[in-house]
């Protein structure tokens, strides 16, 4: 009966979580030098891009890390809403990409770190299906055949 109320609870305080996303987003990439360029958001934000990674990140490994923001934010988010006191929270992600182009993922691997107060089992696993199901706009707009696998450690030493 306690799990229901918290799940109900749960799902009206989602109601409006991400509901001011914008829907069009700009950017403007710069070339640099070599194979270098220089993205911004429409924020300001930059981000080196570097076909030989000696000055910046390889644009996929931009996206690997994308993924493991958006997940990481959902997840953060929606164990705050459950009551969860987190003291710490990392993530290891590994992505598998297609031995010949177009390399793109094939899968993903993510391994989350989570300490704090109030975790339970079913709390992380609710907050990474809610993210995975329906609020990490990275994983939806990848290719739908990516496999992406994702373990969590609680309160682990």
């Amino acid at each position: 009966m306690e799990d229901e109320r918290e799940g109900v609870r749960l799902e009206e305080e989602l109601k409006d979580y991400k509901a001011k996303v914008a829907t069009i987003a700009k950017g403007r990439l710069d070339w640099d030098k070599d194979l270098i360029f220089v993205g911004r958001t429409q924020r300001g934000y930059e981000i080196e891009f570097d076909a030989k990674a000696e000055w910046g990140c390889i644009p996929t490994e931009s996206l690997l890390l994308s993924l493991a923001g958006c997940l990481a934010i959902d997840v953060v988010s929606f164990l705050r809403k459950m009551r969860c006191n987190l003291e710490r929270f990392w993530m290891e992600i590994e992505g598998e990409r297609n031995p010949t182009p177009p390399q793109y993922y094939k899968a993903v691997k993510m391994i989350l770190h989570i300490q704090g107060e109030g975790l339970t089992d079913r709390k992380v696993q609710r907050a990474i299906d809610l993210s995975q199901e329906k609020y990490c706009s990275v994983r939806h707009t990848l290719r739908p055949d990516l496999k992406v696998t994702i373990e969590y450690r609680i309160n682990e030493e």
